[in-house]
């Protein structure tokens, strides 16, 4: 993968991830303040209707405005103007608590005139059937109004702890969020370090591969030595060592510089040359080495090309690349004899060009890996065919670069076909 990809991917993520994290914040802080509300309003209405049932059981009016009045989130004082029975404002409390749904502990007090303090406070449970209890000792400190005479104070210790188990599907949604974001974090620093060992490794190939040039170089010039020498010529043991010393030369330097290839392609640098070609005149010499391997393997090599010439804009040394790389697949996986068709059908400006086997074929769940880099076609312990995987992986990568669509064709017991589309020149 590019690094412009890679930090196109850091950015979208950073940019998704803020986002999902600003929505989910508002989400919360929207809940939170939508549930804050109501309860506010349910303990005001609650709290109002305790002083309404007060006053009429006294027979007094309650004051024209602030009824009830909130000091604090959790602390509300209600005026009532008229004594008040500790006993019975438990009980009502309860009632109107447990009317309007909110199950939540309170503390109350009275203001006490006398002490100018607030009195008789206890801390109690909203309940469908309220029992008064004897006043008790105030868990919390209630703060009492220098501006009112009669009136009561509530208060709610656990309003936050309630708010919060009203939000328990937004905090699970919150934390699943939290674990996303966590994991991704993780994933790209898994991906990036992943990044930097896989270019690390590419760079120690691509080095290597480059310093495989020189010695190869000087084997094929004392490979070449050997085999001109008119005393090695005339020893068969020596003259079979030394072809041997050149076709492992030819076998070692077609890998390496197909390496290279690969190289220049992930780099992004390597340059396709057009130009005009005929793809008559290049065939023969393509075809003749491979129709000489078929020739000793016992096979057959078939040319079905159409008739005149076949103009075509390309690089010559890339599409001779591509012809081989198939022509020496089918040799490889064509069976035993090899029976390979090479062909091609005109159809308007465009060429059918194709390279046919008669060979065991391809189960349809390798076709689609086929052009993949390094990806071989499973063969269990058997492996009587060397190579890394880079042939297809090559052509695919020039066809793409020469605008031409490749795809295969193949049947397990059939055969295998690879099809490729040509753009032609006008004659």
């Amino acid at each position: 993968m590019q690094q412009h990809i890679i930090n196109r991917v850091i950015i979208l993520g950073v940019i998704a991830i803020l986002g999902i994290v600003g929505m989910q914040s508002y989400w919360v802080a929207t809940t939170w303040n939508l549930n804050d509300t109501e309860f506010n309003q349910k303990v005001q209405l609650a709290l109002y209707g305790v002083a309404r049932q007060l006053a009429a059981e006294n027979n007094s009016a309650l004051p024209s405005r602030d009824i009830v009045r909130q000091r604090s989130s959790n602390y509300f004082i209600v005026n009532i103007e008229s004594e008040i029975d500790a006993l019975r404002l438990e009980i009502l409390m309860q009632q109107e608590l447990v009317r309007l749904g909110l199950d939540v502990p309170f503390e109350y007090a009275i203001f006490d005139c006398a002490n100018d303090e607030m009195a008789y406070g206890a801390r109690c449970e909203p309940t469908t059937d309220p029992q008064p209890e004897e006043p008790a000792e105030m868990e919390s400190y209630l703060a009492p109004d220098k501006n009112l005479l009669y009136y009561f104070g509530v208060k709610f210790p656990e309003r936050t702890g309630y708010i919060w188990e009203k939000m328990q599907l937004v905090v699970f949604f919150s934390a699943v969020l939290l674990l996303t974001v966590a994991f991704f974090i993780y994933s790209l620093v898994v991906i990036l370090n992943q990044r930097r060992l896989a270019s690390m490794q590419k760079d120690f190939i691509d080095n290597m591969t480059h310093e495989f040039k020189t010695p190869l170089s000087t084997i094929r010039i004392a490979a070449s030595v050997f085999m001109r020498d008119e005393r090695i010529a005339g020893d068969d043991r020596l003259a079979r060592y030394a072809r041997l010393i050149h076709e492992q030369y030819e076998r070692l330097n077609g890998q390496v510089e197909k390496v290279l290839q690969i190289s220049k392609i992930e780099k992004g640098n390597f340059e396709i040359k057009r130009e005009k070609i005929d793809l008559q005149h290049l065939l023969p010499s393509l075809t003749g080495s491979i129709a000489a391997r078929t020739d000793e393997l016992g096979g057959q090599l078939n040319t079905r090309m159409p008739e005149g010439p076949l103009l075509l804009l390309a690089d010559p040394v890339h599409l001779s690349n591509i012809i081989h790389n198939l022509l020496d697949n089918a040799v490889k996986y064509g069976g035993t004899p090899p029976h390979i068709t090479i062909g091609g059908r005109r159809k308007g400006k465009q060429l059918h060009f194709y390279v046919a086997d008669k060979g065991p074929g391809i189960q349809p769940e390798h076709q689609e890996r086929l052009f993949e880099k390094f990806y071989r076609v499973p063969t269990g312990d058997v492996h009587d065919v060397k190579g890394f995987g880079l042939g297809l992986f090559y052509v695919a990568q020039i066809c793409r670069a020469h605008g031409w669509p490749i795809r295969i064709e193949s049947k397990p017991g059939q055969g295998t076909t690879f099809h490729l589309k040509i753009n032609l020149l006008d004659n």
